[in-house]
């Protein structure tokens, strides 16, 4: 059942876009008993920018303290089974530093690197169809600066 204005309400989300040698950082986690995977993402905290909540949810999902350099886009999916869309504000980040021993989100089971070809073949355990779109647009050179994004300050 379609939602309506007054129950609509989008899940803003952050993912990061992470290459090196070739190989993109993605994360296994488990979604309703099944192996799914993603680029390190998750929903926006109040009090945080994108870019901050970009930083946080890669390092809370694969380890990996991360800067991000550029947006990618923002991506709108509704999925079938939920009355409600995601937009997707993905960032193109380089990475920092790894956390080996630091334990992952619940639900997570790894993170990993994975080639273009890997991630392609993955396809029936994408968690969405913005694992490869985000992906393509990274490779395709898609890049705009972080400040199209303005964070204002709240009012006082």
């Amino acid at each position: 059942m379609p939602a309506t204005h007054a129950d609509w309400s989008p899940h803003i989300v952050v993912a990061t876009v992470v290459e090196r040698d070739g190989r993109f950082l993605l994360i296994e986690e488990r979604i309703n008993e099944q192996r799914v995977l993603n680029q390190p993402a998750g929903h926006w905290e109040p009090g945080e920018t994108l870019v901050e909540a970009a930083r946080r949810e890669t390092l809370e999902e694969a380890g990996w303290d991360v800067e991000p350099t550029h947006l990618l886009g923002v991506y709108e999916w509704q999925p079938a089974s939920l009355p409600y869309p995601f937009v997707r504000f993905a960032f193109a980040a380089t990475p920092l530093r790894h956390h080996p021993d630091r334990p992952l989100d619940a639900g997570i089971e790894r993170a990993l690197w994975m080639t273009p070809d890997e991630i392609l073949q993955a396809e029936p355990r994408w968690r969405s169809p913005s694992v490869q779109t985000c992906i393509t647009d990274f490779q395709a050179g898609v890049r705009y600066p972080l400040d199209l994004i303005r964070h204002l300050a709240p009012s006082r």
